[in-house]
């Protein structure tokens, strides 16, 4: 397994992946989007860009796991489905995981922009999608006509991506929600992050075997990140999430542009 970089005393590295998880933390808790400071950031300091994706997971799982378990209650309220998707999760995520490790850099670098590109897209219309979805559903009886084998292959399909790339996984993972007929947000809010979580354990499991996981640049980004989810939920009173959440957009637009560049300039 892979500990860190060759250049291990290079303490610039660890000052740009601990602000990259301040401010990733702190998005996370305000509006989302923290995937896309700390992705580029392990890049940025020489981390290869498979292997920067896999850490990118390593780092934000902590956050999915304590946000499911502050949930907790609305869970179980809304727990109907929740051991097959919670199986579906797992394998799902583990394929995608497996997935990565068959493509090289080479290949994963020419992925990136169009996978930036569906994420920023995602988190940019993300909201109109749902309220789109809550308009045409009817609920659960929807959902059941609909068939329960769509909605798991639908389920399968997206936390394979969660695996794969983990970037707009939660966004995603809301309108389904909203397509399989739930209609409590905190319900939907913690299924989310429960379903989050088993997708970046079951892959980083797999990746770290694999030996993609930089675990050293991955923990520096992972406090950077708890202290910024934790800063940033005392102080969101002070900043509007709408501020946050359109520049996050402009931000991941201009940094999918700068992949784009990179890959066809």
């Amino acid at each position: 397994m892979r500990a860190s970089l060759d250049q291990k005393d290079n303490i610039l590295d660890w000052i740009i992946l601990f602000f990259a998880g301040l401010g990733a933390g702190a998005l996370n808790a305000l509006a989302g989007g923290g995937s896309f400071v700390i992705f580029p950031a392990l890049m940025l300091v020489g981390v290869p860009p498979v292997a920067a994706n896999a850490t990118n997971t390593f780092a934000c799982l902590p956050g999915y796991a304590s946000g499911a378990i502050g949930f907790y209650d609305a869970i179980m309220a809304n727990r109907q489905r929740i051991v097959l998707y919670s199986i579906i999760a797992l394998v799902a995520g583990y394929l995608g995981a497996e997935a990565l490790l068959l493509v090289s850099d080479a290949q994963f670098s020419t992925i990136v922009p169009w996978l930036m590109l569906f994420a920023v897209l995602a988190f940019s219309f993300g909201g109109q999608l749902n309220s789109y979805l809550v308009s045409r559903s009817s609920g659960s009886k929807r959902a059941a006509r609909a068939g329960a084998i769509g909605t798991a292959l639908l389920l399968t399909a997206i936390c394979f991506y969660g695996g794969f790339f983990n970037a707009g996984l939660g966004i995603i993972l809301l309108a389904f929600l909203v397509l399989a007929g739930y209609k409590d947000i905190n319900g939907m809010n913690g299924i989310k992050l429960w379903l989050s979580t088993l997708v970046a354990l079951t892959a980083v499991i797999r990746l770290a075997i694999g030996g993609s996981i930089y675990w050293l640049e991955g923990s520096v980004a992972l406090v950077g990140a708890t202290l910024g989810g934790y800063l940033a939920a005392r102080l969101s009173y002070l900043i509007p999430a709408l501020y946050v959440r359109r520049f996050v957009i402009v931000y991941g637009l201009g940094l999918t542009v700068y992949f784009f560049w990179q890959v066809y300039g």
